[in-house]
């Protein structure tokens, strides 16, 4: 049978749940978060290695946080240690898409191998609790008074929270190179950011933030989704004027220079975790929108939304 065609069977039977228990069974797997502990990444590596074990896809799963520069140092790592490892995954999502579009580095996700699509998250706006500016149009009219008095507070250059503050000056008239935008490693240090007032506005998925959200330490100003997201009384970007749309999808890859096999049966390991109580739970919790995609679709999807984001961010005058 022909690797190709040997692929696809063995991902539509992935998808099916059909693979026999014994191509995944005793697994211990290691999980690279190519971010540092409190993020996005880091939440969704941690609650996919939940959900493997208690699917029993896994016996033990491994984390390593190798954080910066948008995940690619901690890309870089994993292609390069893990090479031929049929049990090593790698959390991954737009974000790196924008890394690696921004910095250019010599190793890309050419380098290593699509297994999944997760999930889908929208990005929240949030100032802190004791603010003077109060909304977002007392952030946007502020900003368009004097740009660089505006700090923005999120993930690495290119991050999903960073294309969208460039694309919101671009819609209010503000050059979007004069967006004073400020980079951490990980969500733990944006947080701690926000809530030291070190930054005038903070970006990030939802669920990084909600807590503190909920707490009342942190204001939610705004939200980069089409529509409201469910039990989230924040009002969208769009629906107070600013035409700013922009989602932020998390997956996970495989080592390189993995087998046909191998990588079909990572992929059934991963659909047979989302199946999970705990992964289901989590996605709840979090306000994650459950978008798995795997083999050669997920593949093209990722080609498809580096070219998406290339032009996103080429209107939003940041390449």
């Amino acid at each position: 049978m022909r690797r190709d065609t040997f692929l696809k069977s063995m991902l539509a039977a992935a998808a099916a749940g059909t693979l026999p228990l014994s191509a995944f069974a005793g697994a211990n797997i290691k999980m690279m978060i190519p971010a540092n502990p409190g993020g996005g990444w880091d939440g969704t590596g941690r609650a996919l290695g939940k959900a493997l074990i208690e699917s029993k896809a896994a016996d033990t799963v491994q984390y390593d946080n190798k954080g910066g520069a948008a995940g690619v140092i901690g890309l870089a790592q994993f292609a390069n240690a893990s090479k031929g490892d049929e049990n090593a995954m790698m959390v991954m999502g737009a974000v790196m898409l924008g890394g690696i579009i921004t910095t250019k580095p010599p190793v890309g996700l050419d380098k290593v191998t699509p297994i999944a699509r997760l999930t889908s998250e929208y990005n929240v706006f949030v100032v802190p609790a004791e603010s003077p500016l109060k909304t977002m149009k007392d952030v946007v009219e502020q900003f368009k008074k004097d740009p660089g008095s505006v700090k923005w507070g999120g993930g690495s250059k290119g991050s999903t929270e960073h294309i969208s503050a460039s694309m919101l000056a671009g819609k209010v008239g503000v050059d979007p190179k004069k967006v004073n935008y400020i980079a951490f490693r990980g969500g733990g240090e944006a947080v701690a950011a926000i809530l030291g007032n070190n930054v005038t506005v903070g970006g990030s998925g939802y669920s990084e933030f909600a807590e503190y959200i909920k707490a009342g330490k942190m204001r939610a100003i705004g939200v980069t989704s089409e529509q409201r997201l469910p039990g989230v009384n924040v009002p969208t970007m769009k629906e107070m004027g600013y035409d700013v749309v922009l989602g932020n999808w998390r997956g996970v890859y495989g080592a390189p220079g993995i087998t046909a096999a191998q990588r079909a049966a990572l992929a059934e390991m991963v659909v047979k975790a989302t199946k999970s109580a705990s992964w289901k739970e989590a996605l709840e919790q979090n306000k994650w929108t459950p978008a798995l995609l795997v083999g050669k679709p997920f593949e093209e999807f990722v080609d498809n939304e580096f070219a998406g984001l290339r032009g996103t961010m080429h209107l939003a005058g940041m390449l």
